[in-house]
């Protein structure tokens, strides 16, 4: 179970809710934990490597930065940072977004998608990249 996000966390969950109508973030967060285990569990970890790399603290990181884990030369090169909208376009259809990445698991249930996100959020500091600024960052 996660714990309680800080105040500057929990308005950035809020943010992460992307919309007027989501469901309060700290339950949108638990479904997502719980979507996250049955839909990434297999081949994710938030803190260890497995077949695909961990995912504590993955929002404003590079993606092909996880140390000790051997990226597809797609996602090694891939000039992306995490954040809510390179997450929610990479899980709904990752192939799409970088040809050539071994991942080929998609999520087309948007509102899962946003309940993984928000709890991918919990495991950061994602109070940098909220808003306009996430959108920069996802489009660098």
């Amino acid at each position: 179970m996660i714990g309680l996000p800080s105040s500057t966390t929990f308005l950035a969950l809020m943010s992460l809710a992307m919309s007027d109508s989501a469901p309060d973030p700290a339950p949108q967060a638990e479904r997502g934990e719980v979507l996250y285990r049955q839909y990434c569990g297999n081949c994710h970890a938030p803190d260890r490597n497995k077949y695909g790399p961990m995912h504590r603290g993955v929002f404003g990181r590079a993606a092909g930065a996880v140390p000790d884990y051997p990226y597809s030369d797609a996602l090694a090169e891939a000039a992306i940072v995490w954040n809510a909208e390179t997450l929610d376009r990479w899980l709904a259809d990752p192939t799409a977004m970088i040809p050539g990445t071994r991942m080929r698991f998609r999520l087309d249930d948007a509102d899962a998608r946003r309940s993984i996100i928000v709890y991918l959020a919990s495991l950061s500091d994602a109070d940098h990249l909220v808003g306009p600024q996430a959108a920069q960052q996802g489009a660098q």
